[in-house]
């Protein structure tokens, strides 16, 4: 790859959301906007080996979508009101909205465009991934365990449910704004989430993403600043991106949060997530968002595993779970019963669990921590490389394939 392209990709996969934000505000329609910002990378690939790579690469491709953008219209069904605005004297004020950005508003607004009311959980999740986190159909697929033709059909239908309601593409406001908060926040968690430990490739995390979910979070934390989940979610997103460094080792290697150097925590985002549970909870918020950041505090202000108040943890699981029928919590919860109870609770629960989660790679990655600490190596280590298996992240198939090698070796050493 030449550095030109190299840069392109770079560019693309840090600005994307920003650029698709700032077009759709401007062609208020979301596969223009697309074709808009696709038809600015191919000429980016197009110049740039040849006149170098920019100084600034994201402005350079706003601003040839932009142009392209006020080309179209000029060319097409909008020219009469054009040239009748300009008649009326308003030249100045048409320029305009094709050069002011308000980035900081673009890609929140792009969130609220892709949690419309006219598609389902199921297509503003796969929208929103495919948009704002930049993942492709094939990316998205592999996370839904589903084909690229299938998320290529969602993706494309959402863009036409999106056109034919004629979708308002201003952030709503009042009421309308209150019902989409929700799926909103859902979907950021997503965002983040998949920054955080990603569901596949070759990359455990990608830090620019979870950054992204964070500054959103805040910007929304603004726009609601009554609604104690909105608090919570920026609490939680704050408290766990503030592990992201601790969860690499120097060789690039995953680490798990029991390994983890505490010392590399992020004091600085720890004491800004407890100031915006803090916030949460004075708001009266007991909601999902606030017991997932209460339990993240927990580990923060533990100077260690055996530190965590883990019944605590474990009870603010058991109320999570209650708020959302969640198996996945119920396998977190597993875990902390197995540190606050000891292992043959936890194993009880996870047996309880497993078959809601079918194929899901936790489920035999928890359990092979919990038989390693009964001392059940043989069966451990089985559990383990079923976890392998299954993972579709590189790293952490690798990490999970070192825990059974690790284990293994010190069964033959003379261990349990």
């Amino acid at each position: 790859m030449t550095d030109a392209a190299a840069a392109v990709e770079e560019v693309w996969r840090t600005e994307s959301s920003r650029l698709l934000g700032a077009l759709l505000r401007i062609t208020r329609d979301v596969g223009r906007a697309e074709d808009l910002a696709q038809e600015a990378l191919a000429q980016a690939l197009a110049q740039w080996p040849s006149t170098g790579v920019p100084d600034n690469p994201a402005a350079w491709l706003m601003t040839t979508a932009k142009r392209r953008a006020i080309d179209q219209f000029r060319a097409g069904e909008r020219r009469l009101r054009a040239y009748a605005e300009v008649a009326a004297g308003a030249a100045a004020a048409y320029e305009e909205a094709f050069e002011v950005d308000h980035l900081e508003d673009d890609v929140l607004r792009l969130m609220f465009v892709c949690c419309h009311p006219s598609l389902t959980d199921d297509t503003r999740t796969v929208l929103t991934l495919r948009m704002v986190a930049g993942l492709t159909s094939r990316e998205i697929a592999r996370a839904y365990l589903t084909s690229e033709a299938t998320v290529a059909t969602r993706i494309s239908r959402a863009k036409r449910t999106l056109a034919t309601a004629r979708a308002a593409l201003e952030e709503p406001t009042g009421a309308e704004r209150a019902a989409r908060l929700g799926s909103v926040m859902a979907v950021l968690y997503l965002l983040f989430n998949e920054g955080y430990a990603a569901t596949a490739g070759v990359d455990w995390t990608r830090p620019a993403l979870c950054r992204e979910a964070v500054r959103l979070a805040t910007l929304l934390s603004t726009v609601a600043p009554r609604e104690p989940e909105a608090h919570g979610l920026l609490a939680l997103l704050e408290l766990q991106s503030s592990r992201l460094d601790a969860r690499l080792d120097a060789a690039g290697d995953a680490v798990l949060l029991a390994d983890q150097d505490r010392t590399r925590w992020d004091r600085a985002a720890i004491e800004r997530g407890l100031t915006a549970l803090g916030a949460a909870l004075e708001l009266g918020g007991d909601g999902p968002h606030v017991l997932q950041a209460a339990i993240a505090a927990e580990h923060a202000r533990a100077a260690s595993v055996e530190d965590t108040d883990w019944p605590r943890v474990a009870a603010l699981y058991e109320r999570l779970a209650h708020a959302t029928g969640s198996a996945v919590v119920e396998l977190n919860r597993a875990v902390a019963l197995g540190m606050a109870r000891g292992p043959e609770i936890g194993l009880q629960l996870l047996d309880q669990v497993a078959p809601l989660l079918p194929d899901h790679h936790l489920v035999p990655s928890v359990r092979g921590d919990l038989l390693a600490r009964l001392g059940r190596a043989d069966e451990a280590v089985a559990s383990f490389r079923t976890a392998a298996a299954l993972a579709t992240n590189d790293r952490e198939r690798a990490l999970l394939e070192r825990r059974a090698r690790d284990l293994e070796a010190s069964r033959s050493g003379g261990g349990t």
